[in-house]
């Protein structure tokens, strides 16, 4: 599998999870919207939107409401990796990374077709990025994971941050066409253990 080779920086401030839950909550938020509920001051939330955006975790767009004045800008999450360049660059990246490793190892994808191979790739190397340390099992399509580094936050609001994990997981997988998709994430399993688990959605018929 790809190995880690950038960090999401996006995601190491609880700050950030909260602009980015919120975004995901309600796609299209202006920053003094993000600002009032995050309770986090303007400039601040334009700092960590600029670092998300940069990151490929939202992208922004300018609306034209045909009044004057400087049009009002919204955010959205990455529903499409070509709506963002930073996300594109990282599926073409992982895509490619995981292409050559299979071709040095000869590692076997097993029943799994190109598509499908090509999305647990880009996948881990997203999950190896926020930290998380993922074991992949392709038979099993899941994933044994770390838990991320939130722990002070956990206990306070598990929802919060296992959300936007898991949101982002199932957007990653749509950034990269395949049949896989989330059926759901166990958190702790154990003391010091979270699980993924993928499925694999049935052909369309033709």
């Amino acid at each position: 599998m790809p190995r880690r080779v950038h960090d999401f920086r996006g995601l190491t401030q609880p700050r950030r999870l909260q602009l980015l839950h919120a975004i995901q909550r309600v796609p299209g938020r202006r920053i003094g919207e993000l600002a009032s509920e995050c309770g986090i001051p303007l400039n601040t939330v334009r700092d960590h939107l600029r670092v998300l955006e940069d990151e490929g975790l939202i992208r922004s767009e300018t609306l034209a409401v045909g009044t004057r004045g400087r049009p009002p800008v919204v955010f959205h999450p990455v529903r499409e990796s070509a709506s963002n360049p930073a996300a594109t660059a990282r599926v073409e990246g992982a895509s490619e990374r995981g292409r050559m490793l299979r071709a040095v190892t000869q590692q076997d994808s097993g029943p799994l077709d190109p598509d499908a191979a090509r999305q647990l790739d880009v996948l881990y190397e997203h999950l190896d990025d926020a930290g998380l340390e993922p074991v992949v099992d392709e038979r099993a399509l899941s994933f044994d994971l770390a838990p991320c580094r939130y722990h002070d936050m956990i206990d306070e609001d598990r929802a919060l941050v296992c959300g936007v994990h898991a949101r982002l997981v199932e957007d990653v997988l749509r950034h990269t066409e395949g049949p896989l998709s989330v059926e759901r994430l166990e958190p702790f399993v154990t003391a010091h253990q979270c699980r993924l688990l993928l499925t694999l959605e049935p052909p369309a018929p033709r």
